[in-house]
């Protein structure tokens, strides 16, 4: 039994390993990933235009001299009416302030003679909306209130802290981030390798080569043949990945580290209390993708509920492809099954605002929901017994549901022409 189990899980390994699509998203998709991480700056540094000059026509009388040039936005008072600003053609726009913007803040028009800006609109309110509260503050004759409100501006860095000895250092922005890529992971991943087993039963049974195939070995053997082989697959792409990402934060991201930020992350990571200079969540974000043993322990977290989520919804996906003939018959059994991964994907984007909620703790209970909704707790130090509970009722349900899919697996591949109802679905669970 284990041979022939073993033929049919070497075979689906190996015709998958092989693929193009598979050597391609395992090695560059985490290159894909890091560029993609700068694409955001490079748009910002290619996407800088010729510098905008801006006409200002001032009725109020206290604006047009304080407002600021930049690298990219020029103004310039304009002193004639702004019928004749809006003949010049050959600046970006006319900036026109009326004489009772202190009181109105509405008094303030642009008109733009090239594509309308979203820097433009936000210097300009930003700019004008200072010098107004700066003018309303003159009314209370404060001497060198300039002065003063330099002097007391003042921003908190919030830092925040595991109340348990260890007392570790946390980051909500950051736990969420994490938590969230990690749910986005395992959503992605148990959609694409659920529906690869899915298609190629229906292939198969399409092809009516199960029928061939069954001569010499058992129904559910080859099932569990098919899940396992398939689920190999993406355990070996998951670990290249992590892999690949502990390497880079053991050797690249401490190499790219300024010397006074790495001073900063090796301070935090010897004492989490310590003072640090820099900017708290990007020295916490470093910290935490420095360590090497903090990344290899959330990716063995993830391979278990990447293993037991894959296993579980295979088991679903498996029912469907014995149960229909072709793709399009399966999309409606395909939507029910998706239907609780999409709600666990949705809690998990809601987790941020309380991850010990009541709605938290049991959708990362119920298997259904657990693999996506426990990673994206993960990250905000859920109690180890949370984890180990959860992670006992996944595969204890995988056992049920593995059972259940093969009962509907024995009969579903010899049934041709017909879609069955979810109801016949179930009275085959009965036969023996």
């Amino acid at each position: 039994m284990k041979s022939k189990i073993g033929i049919v899980i070497a075979r689906e390994f190996k015709e998958r390993v092989r693929k193009k699509s598979f050597i391609i998203s395992t090695i560059l998709m985490p290159v894909f990933m890091i560029a993609m991480m700068a694409v955001p700056s490079l748009m910002l540094m290619f996407s800088k235009g010729e510098k905008k000059e801006i006409a200002v026509v001032d009725n109020s009388g206290f604006i047009a001299d304080k407002l600021v040039s930049s690298d990219e936005i020029s103004y310039f008072v304009f002193d004639h009416d702004v019928d004749s600003a809006r003949k010049m053609g050959d600046i970006y726009g006319i900036l026109h302030i009326g004489d009772s913007i202190l009181t109105n803040s509405s008094d303030i028009r642009l008109y733009a003679n090239d594509a309308p800006s979203i820097n433009v609109d936000e210097d300009i309110s930003h700019q004008v909306s200072k010098i107004i509260e700066n003018e309303k503050l003159k009314a209370y004759n404060i001497h060198d209130l300039d002065q003063i409100l330099d002097e007391v501006k003042t921003e908190v860095s919030l830092r925040t802290f595991d109340n348990s000895d260890e007392g570790s250092s946390t980051s909500s922005l950051l736990s969420y981030i994490v938590g969230l890529i990690f749910s986005l992971l395992l959503y992605m991943f148990i959609l694409l390798y659920g529906n690869m087993v899915m298609n190629s039963i229906i292939e198969e049974k399409t092809n009516r080569v199960l029928e061939l195939m069954v001569s010499s070995i058992k129904p559910a053997q080859l099932m569990l043949g098919k899940i396992i082989g398939v689920g190999l697959v993406a355990t070996v792409q998951i670990l290249i990945w992590g892999v690949l990402i502990a390497l880079a934060s053991g050797l690249l991201i401490p190499a790219l580290m300024p010397a006074n930020v790495a001073a900063d992350v090796a301070a935090i990571n010897a004492d989490p209390t310590a003072a640090i200079s820099s900017n708290v969540d990007m020295v916490q974000a470093l910290a935490l993708f420095g360590n090497v043993g903090q990344i290899i322990h959330i990716f063995v977290i993830a391979l278990l509920y990447l293993v037991g989520g894959f296993l579980f919804y295979a088991a679903i996906f498996v029912a469907i492809g014995a149960a229909v003939d072709n793709v399009q018959d399966a999309s409606q059994f395909t939507g029910i099954a998706m239907f609780p991964i999409m709600a666990g994907l949705i809690i998990s984007m809601s987790i941020a605002n309380s991850p010990n909620s009541g709605l938290a703790f049991w959708t990362s209970m119920i298997p259904f929901t657990s693999p996506m909704v426990m990673m994206s707790r993960i990250a905000y130090n859920v109690p180890s017994w949370e984890v180990a509970v959860s992670l006992v009722v996944l595969f204890v349900s995988i056992l049920a549901m593995i059972w259940m899919a093969a009962k509907v697996y024995r009969v579903g591949i010899f049934m041709y022409g017909k879609k069955p109802s979810l109801k016949e679905i179930v009275r085959w669970m009965k036969y023996k």
